[in-house]
């Protein structure tokens, strides 16, 4: 029985993930990341194609084949002459190294776009994260606040008991209860749904309430100049280098398409068992022929205009894409230093104070020096003030979420 109950006990333990292992488990098991890494060896298999060389061609000839009889004996295929004969189409002008380098530099580019998808689930992840710390601070505060209020109610009736508080007044401390009770479960389920949504992400199916995280959930004043923080995000953003990998593709692709306008030559090489006109004796003959399209009408001009055309657009892509980022960078940036100038004063004064007008209120109001109103109303006040901070410090590290995704890769841990 023992040993039953042990087992029972560690099959219920909680497993708890602080951020890194987190974001390593997401990366190891996440379906679409997981896809998205096929498209890499895809585009791995097309390079083997794209370098592959033309097959040689075989052929196998009969002539000679007797329709009539020669004197009274019919033997239809006692002149029949085989004659096998092998063809290869010789590429010029690089043909196959350039698909090669084409197809090279789309993996190149896929692997951006690879990582631009990882940039793009991490934000998510990391959103994800931060709403469940958010959840899990503003559980405990509102546990915490309920049982103070608990505590005061208890307070409270001592006073009733001493004919030191009327019971109408107790009626309406204890009828303040349920706002606590409110609060406290909607920050259960808050945090249950949170938990629920980063298991999603990991694709997994570990019970809500043997899975839990763990991480600082504040904020901080580090935080980098504009500029510095432009230029990393110019070096490090996967869509900005995939865009910039696509006008290189594109230009290798203009010269695959100029040099598939040259013509390729077909050499030829026949053996034929039939007797020669020069030499009756030779029955055995070989052959050889090059065959040479005329390119005078099909020089593959089509091509060659559209991925000239193709440059350009992949150029202005490019730049879209700067555009884009410096754009995500200065309003990412933004919001964060927002958040930060609405925390710092929180941080320094108001929950000090909001702290110093409870305690000495309710101090006051245990001793017959405060209204009731004045009592229930700074209550309330510290509730409010704790609430916003928390909602102020889960704002701020989304927005530190956001400048690292605009960034691509984390400036602001």
């Amino acid at each position: 029985m023992a040993s039953c109950s042990w087992h029972a006990v560690f099959a219920q333990q909680v497993q708890t993930y602080n951020w890194q292992q987190i974001r390593a488990k997401f990366e190891a098991v996440n379906p679409t990341l997981r896809a998205g890494q096929l498209n890499i060896d895809e585009s791995r298999a097309q390079e083997i194609t794209a370098y592959l060389r033309p097959n040689p061609d075989f052929a196998l000839s009969a002539d000679g084949t007797q329709l009539t009889p020669y004197r009274g004996v019919y033997r239809p295929f006692s002149g029949t002459q085989l004659s096998p004969s092998v063809s290869y189409l010789h590429e010029r002008e690089n043909k196959r190294e350039l698909r090669l380098e084409n197809a090279q530099k789309g993996t190149v580019v896929a692997r951006s776009q690879q990582d631009d998808l990882v940039r793009t689930m991490t934000f998510n992840l990391r959103s994800a994260f931060v709403q469940t710390l958010q959840a899990k601070a503003v559980l405990a505060v509102a546990m915490e606040n309920l049982t103070y209020y608990d505590k005061v109610i208890g307070l409270s009736r001592d006073r009733l008991a001493a004919g030191d508080l009327a019971r109408v007044d107790l009626d309406r401390i204890e009828l303040q209860r349920v706002q606590y009770e409110a609060e406290l479960e909607q920050a259960d389920v808050s945090l249950r749904t949170a938990k629920i949504q980063l298991l999603t992400l990991l694709n997994d199916r570990t019970p809500i309430n043997q899975f839990d995280i763990t991480g600082p959930f504040d904020f901080s004043n580090d935080i980098a100049p504009l500029d510095e923080i432009r230029r990393s995000a110019l070096e490090a953003r996967p869509d900005l280098k995939a865009a910039m990998q696509s006008v290189d593709q594109a230009r290798t692709a203009h010269d695959l398409a100029v040099a598939n306008g040259s013509a390729d030559p077909t050499f030829s090489v026949w053996w034929t068992h039939n007797p020669s006109f020069n030499n009756p004796f030779d029955n055995n003959t070989i052959g050889a022929s090059v065959e040479v399209p005329l390119r005078i009408f099909d020089r593959n001009q089509g091509e060659k205009e559209r991925t000239a055309i193709d440059i350009q657009r992949n150029q202005r892509q490019e730049e879209a894409a700067a555009a884009q980022v410096l754009s995500d960078v200065d309003s990412a940036y933004a919001t964060v230093l927002s958040n930060l100038n609405l925390l710092r004063p929180y941080k320094d004064r108001y929950m000090a104070q909001a702290l110093r007008v409870r305690e000495t209120v309710s101090f006051s109001w245990e001793h017959g020096g405060a209204a009731l109103i004045d009592f229930l109303n700074a209550q309330n006040d510290y509730r409010s003030i704790q609430l916003n901070y928390l909602n102020l410090v889960g704002s701020y590290m989304t927005a530190a979420s956001q400048l690292n995704l605009a960034v691509g890769r984390e400036v602001i841990q």
